[in-house]
């Protein structure tokens, strides 16, 4: 160990850290902890602990919270959080990030958990622990399998769109708790109805509803104040107000009580057959949204840091947190955008900040479990709503309305359908939008007919250049997307259009490819048929500027050597100068005119 420098190293200016060989092959490459260790600094000591400490003043509040939205009890929200820190020092790549129970998660959990555990806590917490184990090995698998990739799938209004819905489904399902009352509901829609009704019919314990509404504002007015620990004042102070005042005995005001003494333990969650199939799909969609967080806020981190995060890693780390988790008594989890940033301005340099904060929560709960007792439901509802207003994106929605109206639409649809049909069927909607969008552009892109446009270098869309001159006998036409089976007979179509509009006769068809990055074998043999009409219309059908690794599948499909080398020129310019000399066309280039 060394004391000489009071921060982690940074890459020299201008330039990102990434990993070297020897970061990539033995133990220290699925334990990043271990390398920290053996890098770690004695200067770096004091600021972890500190960082640590502080950062415990949020891990149990919202520990605690958390737990309850998820439909489990408060003391397994804690137990996670241990269990989630620890594993994630171990193998997490990032110096900074914080783990633990998340809003995000809570309402994906909630939906599996609520209808399948009929009240009892017990099953509630198997349950939820099977999704943690599912959501762990589905996190461990990709990112072994190096598929760290796939949260980008899922475009920035979608993500919106499905965090969006998420928030709602959170804050709805904490309003009975924040007014004092219970109800029977059937999804976020469903239980907004029995919310009003139940407010309506005067079922409001105004008691509770004070408290929580108190917390809540509390909150929400030192939220901007990065230094000051807004949740632990207003919990603190909720819970003192309950404990001198005795609203849990006097008043009716619904606390947590005495929490279980001591640690998790190992324990495995046993579930029904009836129960794989929700679970195993909850646990999958836990999974997407967990890795989806993380990497997002991993990145961020790794940017202000100037260091290299391996997104597979993260995706491995996250699944040994989950895994974790479900094996010690808790649930799923994932990084935190709220507890990340106290760690950060509380000093935190390496993962040893989440160790101590693991140790004082397990502390706590060995020392003092009765400290928690006054803890009023409606304080947590109020950390959990806080939480859930904070996922909600209004401003950069409405960037997105300005520019790209259909994309903003994209996202309303799936905030609308997490609210209808709830969280997991939401990301389910939230997927087959992304893959609609994804191949709407495929399906039905852009095409071109080009011509030359005086004074404008180049090769141009006629539409765009109305003045813009064709060449006699020459067609050159721009596809601008992968040709694959989707858009295969919408290609044929409009190359023919192209020949049918020109206004000389055609000899020449040429495909000014750059654009096109894929064939597949639909559309491979929808080429070989275009090539016979072209050819029986005595039309060559020639590519410029095609890339070589679609050139070398045009040559496994056999059409390389169908069309003949001639066919492939590497620039449009190219192309038409070679027109030129094999037929005697009138045409002189205004470039030509000039000299």
């Amino acid at each position: 160990m060394s004391n000489t420098d009071p921060s982690p190293p940074l890459p020299e200016p201008g330039r990102i850290a990434r990993r070297t060989k020897a970061d990539q092959t033995g133990w220290s490459r699925w334990l990043p902890g271990l390398r920290t260790l053996r890098e770690y600094q004695v200067a770096w000591l004091r600021h972890d602990i500190v960082a640590g400490l502080v950062l415990t003043t949020m891990l149990v509040p919202v520990g605690i919270a958390y737990a309850e939205a998820s439909g489990v009890p408060g003391i397994y929200g804690l137990y996670a959080t241990i269990v989630a820190l620890l594993a994630y020092a171990a193998f997490g790549p990032s110096r900074i990030l914080v783990l633990g129970p998340d809003s995000s998660l809570a309402a994906v959990i909630l939906a599996v958990v609520l209808p399948l555990s009929g009240g009892d806590p017990h099953r509630a917490v198997a349950l939820a622990g099977m999704m943690a184990i599912v959501s762990g090995a589905v996190c461990i698998l990709a990112g072994i399998a190096r598929l760290g990739f796939v949260t980008e799938l899922l475009s920035k209004p979608i993500r919106y769109g499905y965090m969006n819905g998420i928030a709602l489904a959170v804050l709805i399902s904490q309003l009975p708790k924040l007014f004092g009352f219970s109800i029977e509901g059937d999804g976020p829609l469903g239980n907004l109805r029995a919310i009003a009704t139940a407010v309506m019919d005067g079922k409001t314990h105004w008691t509770t509803f004070m408290v929580g509404a108190g917390t809540l504002a509390v909150i929400l007015l030192l939220k901007g104040r990065k230094r000051v620990p807004g949740i632990l004042i207003a919990v603190v102070g909720a819970t003192a107000a309950v404990g001198v005042l005795d609203l849990a005995a006097g008043a009716g005001v619904s606390v947590l009580g005495t929490v279980p003494q001591g640690l998790p333990a190992f324990t495995i969650p046993w579930i029904t057959t009836a129960d794989i199939v929700p679970v195993l799909i909850g646990g999958c969609a836990v999974a997407l949204v967990s890795f989806a967080d993380t990497s997002v806020l991993s990145r961020v981190y790794a940017a202000r840091t100037r260091s290299y995060v391996d997104p597979n890693q993260e995706m491995v780390a996250l699944g040994a947190a989950n895994l974790a988790a479900g094996l010690f008594q808790g649930f799923a989890v994932s990084s935190s955008s709220s507890r990340t940033p106290v760690a950060e301005a509380a000093g935190a340099k390496t993962q040893l900040t989440g160790i101590v904060g693991a140790l004082a929560v397990a502390l706590l709960l060995v020392v003092a479990p009765d400290l928690l007792k006054n803890l009023p439901t409606s304080a947590l509802a109020a950390v959990v709503i806080a939480s859930a207003i904070g996922l909600i994106e209004v401003a950069d929605l409405r960037r997105i309305y300005r520019i790209q109206r259909w994309e903003f639409w994209l996202s309303i649809a799936c905030t609308a359908g997490v609210a209808v049909l709830g969280a997991v069927e939401g990301i389910g909607l939230a997927i087959v939008i992304a893959v609609i969008e994804f191949l709407w552009d495929a399906w039905r892109p852009y095409s071109a007919v080009l011509g030359r446009a005086d004074g404008v270098k180049g090769y141009h869309d006629i539409t765009r250049y109305p003045d813009a001159r064709l060449i006699p006998g020459l067609v050159l036409f721009r596809w601008d997307a992968p040709l694959f089976f989707a858009n295969a007979e919408l290609f044929h179509d409009r190359v023919l259009d192209a020949v049918a509009s020109s206004p000389t006769p055609v000899r020449w068809l040429v495909v000014a490819a750059e654009p096109i990055t894929s064939v597949d074998v639909t559309s491979a043999d929808m080429l070989a048929e275009l090539i016979e009409t072209l050819h029986a219309a005595g039309i060559q059908l020639c590519f410029a500027e095609m890339k070589d690794p679609v050139k070398d599948k045009l040559k496994r499909f056999g059409l390389f050597e169908r069309l003949g080398d001639g066919a492939f020129f590497p620039t449009i310019g190219t192309t038409v100068s070679r027109y030129l000399e094999t037929h005697a066309v009138d045409w002189v280039d205004w470039e030509d005119e000039k000299r």
